[in-house]
């Protein structure tokens, strides 16, 4: 079901530009990386430290609660849905380590340089079910080809999915292309795992019994 537009949205949005990045109105991806306008971080921050990367920020729980644990990391939240991201804003607004990039992921080559972002967080991205569709997942190889271009020598990527063909889809896609994987988990909640931040998808899922699914990838230098 498609969410109601917010009533105010554009004044919402514009309440929200000192945390909300500058984005193209172009919609051919083709252009993406043509003209870059990329981020200045250390500017943008006020300060160098790791640049962490949050593609699909949803509703912004998941980085609100990062964000607050580590102070000492900064955060960049990409989202492509005006009336989710402004949610996500308003909820961050009193945090100095978190901006927001409304875009969707095959544009971030326009806005982030090659080696900049030390983790990428990919929690809970539309799975897209259908076959035909599979080129639309955040870890098909067009994606991870995006991500390798932006990512430094040590940086990891971090799913978490409520959806196991999406699951086995990504280790599949992120395996061929030469990522390394650890920390597979094939029930999240009931593992070991320490320091988990739970998304507002992940406790609706988990709530009506549905397994967690997470795994850390890196590439070898």
């Amino acid at each position: 079901m498609r969410m109601r537009k917010k009533k105010n949205l554009e004044d919402k949005l514009l309440s929200c530009n000192n945390l909300l990045i500058k984005y193209t109105d172009d919609r051919d991806y083709r252009n993406a990386a043509v003209n870059p306008e990329y981020i200045n971080f250390s500017e943008l921050f006020g300060n160098d430290n790791p640049v962490h990367l949050e593609v699909g920020c949803g509703k912004g729980q998941f980085v609100y609660e990062i964000a607050k644990l580590n102070p000492n990391i900064n955060y960049l939240a990409v989202e492509k849905s005006s009336n989710v991201i402004v949610t996500a804003c308003e909820k961050c607004k009193d945090l100095k380590n978190v901006y927001f990039l409304k875009c969707g992921a095959e544009y971030l080559p326009k806005y982030i340089a090659d080696n900049s972002i030390s983790r990428i967080y990919l929690n809970f991205s539309c799975p897209f079910p259908k076959k035909a569709y599979a080129s639309h997942r955040l870890t098909a190889p067009h994606f991870l080809a995006i991500y390798e271009k932006i990512m430094d020598y040590s940086a990891e990527i971090h799913q978490k999915t409520d959806n196991r063909g999406f699951f086995e889809f990504s280790i599949e896609n992120l395996s061929e292309y030469g990522f390394t994987l650890k920390n597979i988990s094939l029930d999240l909640h009931n593992s070991d795992f320490e320091g988990n931040i739970v998304t507002e998808y992940e406790a609706r899922f988990s709530t009506l019994g549905f397994p967690i699914y997470r795994l850390e990838a890196y590439l070898k230098q």
